[in-house]
């Protein structure tokens, strides 16, 4: 079991930290959210260019092939750069969904476009405020018709298409909806991170075309496993990078004729970050082999990886806003954006405290098998 990624793997971080970097994604997500809010619509194409959001689809359906791996690298690059695009809502939600559970049909009507950035997707579960359980979703599908409210839905202001957790008879299905469909209407919600809008979906009587799979339930489980690890790797990469932003800060600031990064208070708050970010990453790292391997070991992984993610990117957004002091509060520097992007992936897939619930209740199965 390697825990490292290959040579192949770290030129292609390389690749991708170059290119954010010369694209300047933080600025960008910055411009945004003066403007209001928003995707970044000229960096999603161009990174369709490069083939990033087909990295992880089969050749066939137009993707590049490459392993889940190499979309967790990419993945962490985008959280360091705090790039403002819908890859998490439409490449490791909406994608894995069709790739996993679709009917072959199904796949190649929607993974090329999704594959090239054509399309942008999304999914959509939640209905309202609270943990999501089977008995909370009223969303309900009859004939072919899709009726009932999802909120909130992470990228749905942009999405194309929706993967729709709702009711089919007795229990509970995966559904394909086109948001262009005379049936759908959305509205924006205001959110913390701008950058990554969301929206409230209503669906009366929208064609839902349903994916082959029996129990919706267990396939959205599934795919929220997977996704885990992916957002992890976000997560990971936006906690390093804040950790960076305090540490040059703090070696450059001087109080009292020293750098504040010369007193004791101010390293204590960096070894804190610093030692959450590296047993973030090397939950992440462990997630990435389960994720890849198709291993029995993921649902333990990924939920071990998305709590302690939660918790590194957390804390790293607070402290390097505490280590630039008064400054650290003002727009014009970078701290707030990854502070909001913090707050915004630690609530995508569910609060940390259900992870930790899922990590527990997992544990003690494994345990008692």
């Amino acid at each position: 079991m390697n825990f490292d990624f290959s040579d192949d793997q770290r030129m292609l971080r390389d690749q991708a930290r170059r290119f954010l970097e010369e694209r300047g994604a933080v600025g960008r997500a910055r411009a945004l959210l003066d403007a209001g809010g928003g995707i970044d619509a000229e960096l999603w194409q161009e990174m369709a260019g490069l083939g990033w959001q087909g990295a992880a689809i089969a050749e066939e359906y137009g993707g590049a092939g490459l392993s889940h791996l190499d979309l967790c690298v990419i993945a962490e690059e985008l959280g360091r750069a705090n790039a403002a695009v819908p890859f998490a809502s439409s490449v490791y939600l909406a994608s894995e969904a069709v790739a996993r559970f679709g009917s072959d049909e199904q796949k190649r009507a929607w993974l090329p476009a999704l594959a090239a950035g054509e399309v942008i997707g999304s999914l959509a579960a939640g209905e309202g405020a609270g943990p999501l359980t089977p008995a909370r979703i009223q969303a309900e599908v009859v004939d072919g018709k899709l009726t009932g409210t999802k909120t909130p839905v992470n990228d749905g202001v942009q999405a194309d298409i929706v993967i729709v957790v709702a009711r089919a008879g007795s229990g509970l299905g995966l559904f394909v909806v086109e948001t262009a469909d005379e049936g759908v209407g959305r509205s924006e919600l205001e959110m913390t991170d701008a950058s990554r809008p969301a929206a409230s979906l209503s669906f009366d009587a929208a064609a839902a075309d349903r994916l082959p799979v029996d129990d919706g339930w267990a396939a959205l489980q599934e795919i929220y496993d997977r996704a885990a690890v992916l957002y992890a790797f976000e997560q990971v990469g936006g906690a390093q990078r804040c950790l960076e932003m305090a540490r040059d800060y703090a070696c450059e600031r001087f109080a009292f004729g020293r750098p504040i990064g010369s007193f004791q208070a101010i390293k204590h708050k960096l070894a804190d970050v610093y030692i959450a970010t590296e047993l973030a990453r090397s939950n992440a790292y462990y997630g990435a082999w389960a994720l890849n391997a198709d291993a029995p070991e993921l649902p333990v992984a990924a939920a071990t990886a998305r709590v302690a993610a939660c918790r590194a990117f957390d804390l790293a957004a607070k402290e390097n806003i505490q280590t630039h002091g008064g400054m650290g509060f003002t727009w014009e520097l970078d701290c707030h954006l990854y502070y909001r992007r913090a707050k915004a992936l630690g609530l995508a897939l569910g609060a940390a405290r259900t992870w930790k619930d899922k990590l527990v209740s997992r544990l003690e199965s494994r345990n008692a098998a």
